[in-house]
């Protein structure tokens, strides 16, 4: 007898994985038609559906993203998907409907709008996952959001926020290696974490990975061990990886992937960017400025 809280939906999820290997197969159009369908139908706060998709599909378009986002991958994949915020079209409809509009100077629509629009590029993502594609979200958009918004004449209230290629695999997709629920899922109230066993389960999901030391990987640890613990963290950080021989993951993604004394350095720069587009909700709202 089947068990009856397994199906395919569930095997779907259970079994998803990233995809950096496409075939040169294409996406026959129906099917990506239906793949963009089910993530129009996605759930929207207020079905205000505050974000557009671009499809691109043009290879010297999508090499160039490859390129542009560090990720030579995203040049092969048949298709890539950019999700952005989009208040720029319910501000036409409000204008044309003759309604007050504020949506992007509120933080609260900026907070909604984020989640439908990741929320739609999920929905696509299983569809993909049903008709035996992949896919792999792109988050380093981030790096370069002044180019997308030309490249892709961007108007004001839409905003870049995520790059999604997929297409057919060339490889066989392997399932992600996720912490056990027990550290995931909290039940009725959060509870605390065994500092030893989280980092134990860390370990484990980084299948035990250690990073060979050299001077220059070293000397980075060091300076953003500086900006954000200071001299007590970073000789703490410098002897452990001293007496362990070897740099652990968390180490090499937060002192060099994802380098903790940078990455908040660029806060100013993105909000300029946010600001220029016309979306300011991080600002007072200079209502005041609005002729009565």
């Amino acid at each position: 007898m089947k068990n009856k809280h397994v199906n395919e939906t569930m095997e779907l999820l259970l079994g998803r994985g990233s995809l950096r290997n496409f075939s040169n197969k294409k996406i026959e159009p129906e099917i990506l038609d239906k793949i963009l369908a089910a993530g129009i139908q996605s759930a929207s706060g207020g079905n205000l559906q505050p974000y557009s998709v671009i499809v691109i599909q043009d290879p010297k378009m999508n090499e160039k993203l490859g390129k542009l986002c560090y990720q030579k991958f995203v040049g092969t994949a048949p298709v890539n998907l950019l999700f952005c915020i989009d208040w720029n079209r319910m501000k036409q409809i409000a204008d044309e409907g003759c309604a007050p509009f504020s949506a992007n100077h509120a933080f609260r629509h900026f907070w909604i709008s984020f989640q439908d629009t990741i929320i739609a590029a999920q929905n696509i993502c299983t569809a993909a996952d049903s008709y035996g594609m992949g896919s792999c979200y792109i988050g380093t958009v981030m790096e370069f959001l002044e180019k997308l918004i030309k490249m892709f004449e961007l108007p004001k209230g839409v905003f870049p926020v995520v790059l999604l290629p997929i297409g057919y695999p060339s490889v066989k997709i392997r399932k992600a290696n996720k912490f056990p629920a027990e550290f995931m899922v909290h039940h009725e109230k959060y509870q605390p974490y065994d500092n030893k066993k989280l980092f134990e389960a860390y370990m484990k999901r980084q299948n035990n990975t250690t990073y060979d030391i050299d001077e220059k990987k070293v000397k980075l640890i060091e300076q953003n061990c500086l900006d954000t613990g200071g001299n007590k963290l970073a000789k703490k950080c410098l002897k452990e990886i001293k007496d362990k021989g070897y740099i652990n993951p968390v180490q090499y993604r937060f002192g060099l992937h994802y380098p903790a004394g940078e990455m908040p350095k660029l806060n100013e720069k993105f909000l300029k960017i946010l600001k220029k587009q016309n979306m300011d909700f991080f600002e007072k709202w200079p209502n005041d400025k609005v002729k009565k």
